[in-house]
């Protein structure tokens, strides 16, 4: 008899709701016979190899529609299908547990019928209530990170730990890859006292560890309150050294405006952009590979951002229109106006430097346009992760301080997993 989940997901945005679909018996598996040697994420491992850590258990599941295994099969319809587990309460991150809400869209879920409940960690709350870990015995986190320190997906990870350690609950963590590897490091460390949602630990920019090991350098070095019992189930044929697309495994967008490993390499460096009045590409088909504004040249633009010679990236003029697109962009900037905008044009990937990229664009349209031009220093600092700017507002100096990254390396290499 055919099981078919309907699922419904309450989108509080402007009091309007959406429906969302999951019928379990549409599940096409990826047909990976080819890649012999194709990446299994903790996800397999576990049920491959480490069944019994779940087994009779009563599990707590924070995941999203990035939680697959490597047929692409969704975790949360495997703990449903496997025999001597209770999976009690799903909870999703932000952009919910199917990846149907835009940036900041706050969600909550009704009761579904042939699903636990499903608590949205990016709603009312961002923090579990206790009351929802009760009858839990253990909690399992399995989602894919992007490797940059902005991704609230890393938030929820600490919250979510904390919240178990007070209740003397088992944190599993299904490890997975990090999509743009784990050899670069770029962006100054965030000093604490700029601590938010969007930047939550000592860490730089793009931090070049998988969720496992952040998971554990985030105890290690104590940078929760309060400290849980913690499994790290790491991926199986995976080295620092590797892209996502050299794993074998299929790509799924871990959020709906990074649509591609393309668009998460840049995104550490243009993510920048969301403290300023440019338009960074959302609200388009192409969000984070292209910026651009009513009032730029952008011929002129990407002509002086070509002569600065940064390395394996070219920069084309286009032209965009940023629109509303649903559960993808909600009032991007620029809404049904004109952008005359630049693309970026990664053509050697192991030489582009994100970070370095974000800010040669920022201090160049600074310097061009001081009458035009705007920054949040309340949002930048957020996001940059220290209090001096300077970097942003002087053309001629781009360097960063490499000596924090030079300390956070080393330490960080105390919770490596993978060679």
């Amino acid at each position: 008899m055919r099981i078919i989940l309907s699922i419904f997901a309450i989108i509080i945005i402007s009091c309007t709701q959406a429906t969302i679909n999951n019928n379990k018996d549409d599940f096409q598996p990826n047909d990976i016979s080819k890649n012999y040697n194709a990446v299994e994420v903790g996800l397999d491992v576990l049920f491959q190899e480490k069944i019994n850590i779940i087994n009779r258990k009563k599990i707590g599941l924070v995941t999203n529609h990035s939680g697959v295994d490597k047929y692409g099969k969704p975790n949360y319809l495997k703990f449903i299908d496997q025999k001597n587990i209770d999976l009690k309460i799903i909870f999703s991150p932000e952009h919910g547990l199917f990846g149907e809400g835009a940036a900041g869209q706050k969600l909550e879920y009704s009761q579904i019928e042939n699903m636990p409940k499903i608590v949205s960690l990016y709603g009312k709350n961002k923090k579990p209530n206790l009351k929802d870990l009760e009858e839990i015995d253990l909690i399992i986190y399995d989602v894919q990170d992007v490797g940059a320190r902005f991704y609230t997906y890393i938030t929820t990870l600490g919250y979510i730990m904390e919240a178990a350690a007070k209740t003397n609950i088992k944190v599993v963590i299904l490890d997975r890859p990090n999509p743009i590897n784990g050899n670069v490091i770029e962006g100054p460390v965030l000093n604490i006292q700029n601590q938010s949602f969007v930047g939550n630990y000592p860490i730089p920019i793009r931090y070049g560890l998988t969720i496992g090991e952040l998971a554990k350098m985030i105890i290690g070095e104590k940078w929760i309150n309060s400290f849980p019992d913690l499994i790290v189930i790491p991926a199986k044929n995976w080295s620092r050294k590797m892209w996502y697309d050299e794993t074998g495994l299929n790509w799924t967008k871990p959020s709906p405006n990074i649509p591609n490993i393309n668009t998460a390499l840049i995104y550490p460096g243009l993510c920048l952009l969301e403290a300023t009045n440019i338009n960074e590409g959302r609200g388009t088909k192409k969000p984070f590979k292209r910026f651009g504004a009513p009032w730029i040249n952008n011929r002129a633009l990407a002509t002086k951002l070509n002569e600065k010679n940064l390395p394996g990236v070219e920069f084309k003029a286009v032209t965009y229109i940023p629109t509303d697109i649903d559960g993808v962009a909600m009032n991007p900037k620029y809404k049904n106006q004109i952008c005359n905008g630049v693309e970026i044009i990664v053509k050697d990937r192991n030489r582009y430097q994100s970070v370095k990229t974000g800010i040669a664009i920022i201090s160049q349209i600074a310097s061009d346009y001081p009458n035009l031009f705007e920054i949040s220093e309340k949002r930048m600092k957020k996001l940059w992760g220290i209090n001096d700017l300077s970097i942003f507002k002087n053309i001629n100096n781009n360097a960063i301080d490499r000596s924090s990254i030079k300390d956070f390396l080393a330490l960080s290499k105390k919770y490596y997993i993978y060679d």
